[in-house]
């Protein structure tokens, strides 16, 4: 008798406790944190209706914005992202465009745009960058100061802009970002009401198939096209329960380096952007939280209302790219704060919010791989019976997709401008096919950031093709896109 008869059977079913002990542990701190999310999403909505933001529109004790935009080869899309950023409805509001050594015509561009001077500014420089080459402020928006730069990457661009800048707050967005009109009203409500808050996290949206006209959604449409669909509800799960669930449980790890608000000092004092890291923005919240300590000043905070729109990726290998270098940026951060995990002197952010990004969010690829090649090989061998098998699989694909139907639910209630049922309809079907083969190609392309990160590959940005928000004017005018 061969005795890999005996052994096999009672390996697999070893190792399937183990999986199904992972996912039942990692689906109760997700209905956690669904719980969590619901009763912050219920004060929230309570508190902003006795809230007139339009107050804050005249006040003279409104702390000042300085939104951070760096720019590099953006001559086609550049002015008209500036003019939309100087309309925002905040009352003391500067804006730095800050041009990384463009090639190309974008400092021009804004020159003739904003008849552009040279300022004789003196600052200090705390921060690393490349030489600034020079400042310049708008004669006819006084508001808009543009620096022109030796090439550096983001990260410098984003320090250069810090030591420039006059806000209190820093708002850093990325160039290809849109901003909703009220958005900076939104955002600065915990710092009003909160002095022990370092940063403060806004929702991301996906544009896609939107209607843009000069920098501003004038109508939000759901992604025709299977890649930018499924991505559309991946957004709001991650956002709408789960950075607003970590409100309670801890404090976020994470403020989106697409657009999160910032305390100019606290940045300042904890040096800036980090340089030769693909995940500046999570690396930031980190080593802001590490520096303030127990019991400062150490608050992340996310608000679900403020809106930014971004263009996500419409190919699998752009994609790919994309979710590579965020899992390589992840275990960066985790490498380099590896003391904060389980460590007891840092309260729920070492006991509760480093393992869960361990365990969870950078080992559950690894995981997941596994695990799909365990259960294949079990049923293979007779060690797995089908029938389990088969329930295990609609139960899972029935708990995920019963949150990513909440986390629609919970879009209507916090972005509820003009959505059409056609597009709540759309945003359902992306949430049934979305577990069917996507989930299970991100595994693959999460798990190879991960050894890539660990084979020392840790500045490889990949190219990021973007289609454009001129192609989103009129969406109705183009072909929709097939599903894959």
């Amino acid at each position: 008798m061969n005795p890999l008869h005996g052994i096999l059977p009672f390996a697999v079913h070893q190792f399937g406790l183990l999986v199904i002990g992972y996912f039942v542990v990692v689906n109760l701190f997700t209905a956690l944190l669904l719980v969590a999310a619901t009763r912050n999403l219920r004060r929230f909505v309570l508190a902003d209706k006795d809230e007139p933001r339009s107050r804050l529109l005249g006040s003279d004790v409104a702390p000042r914005i300085s939104v951070l935009a760096p720019a590099y080869n953006e001559e086609a899309t550049v002015v008209q992202s500036v003019t939309a950023l100087l309309t925002l409805r905040y009352p003391r509001l500067e804006v730095v465009v800050v041009n990384d050594g463009s090639p190309d015509g974008t400092l021009e561009g804004l020159r003739t745009a904003f008849q552009l001077e040279p300022a004789p500014v003196v600052f200090r420089s705390r921060t690393r960058t490349a030489p600034v080459r020079g400042v310049y402020r708008s004669a006819t928006t006084p508001n808009l100061v543009v620096v022109d730069k030796e090439n550096g990457g983001k990260a410098d661009a984003l320090n250069a802009g810090l030591d420039l800048c006059s806000g209190e707050l820093v708002c850093a967005i990325d160039a290809d970002t849109l901003v909703e009109p009220d958005a900076l009203l939104r955002m600065v409500r915990p710092f009003l009401s909160s002095p022990d808050l370092l940063a403060a996290g806004g929702t991301i949206r996906v544009v896609n198939d939107s209607v843009v006209r000069h920098g501003r959604v004038v109508q939000a449409r759901t992604p025709r096209s299977f890649l930018a669909g499924v991505q559309t509800v991946e957004y709001l799960r991650a956002f709408l329960f789960g950075r607003l669930g970590w409100n309670s449980l801890g404090g976020n790890l994470v403020v989106s380096g697409a657009f999160g608000l910032f305390d100019r000092e606290a940045v300042l004092q904890a040096g800036g952007y980090l340089h030769g890291t693909v995940g500046e923005d999570i690396e930031l919240v980190a080593r802001l939280r590490a520096t303030a300590g127990p019991g400062s000043r150490h608050r992340i905070h996310f608000v679900a209302d403020p809106v930014a729109w971004t263009e996500v990726p419409e190919s699998l290998r752009v994609l790919g790219r994309q979710r590579d270098r965020w899992h390589r940026g992840l275990t960066d951060v985790l490498r380099r704060y590896r003391g904060s995990i389980l460590n007891p002197r840092e309260g729920a952010l070492g006991l509760v919010v480093y393992p869960y990004f361990l365990f969870v969010e950078l080992l559950a690829p690894a995981i997941e791989a596994v695990g799909l090649v365990g259960f294949a090989v079990g049923l293979a061998f007779g060690a797995v019976q089908p029938q389990f098998a088969l329930a295990f699989f609609l139960f899972a694909y029935g708990f995920s997709t019963l949150l990513s139907a909440y986390a629609v639910l919970l879009d209507q209630i916090t972005f509820p401008r003009g959505a059409r049922r056609q597009d709540v309809a759309l945003q359902l079907l992306w949430t049934l096919l979305e577990p069917l083969g996507y989930r299970q190609v991100t595994v693959y392309w999460r798990l190879r950031g991960l050894v890539r990160q660990l084979r020392g590959n840790t500045q490889d940005w990949g190219v990021m093709t973007r289609r454009g928000f001129s192609g989103l004017e009129t969406p109705d005018d183009r072909p929709t896109a097939q599903a894959l």
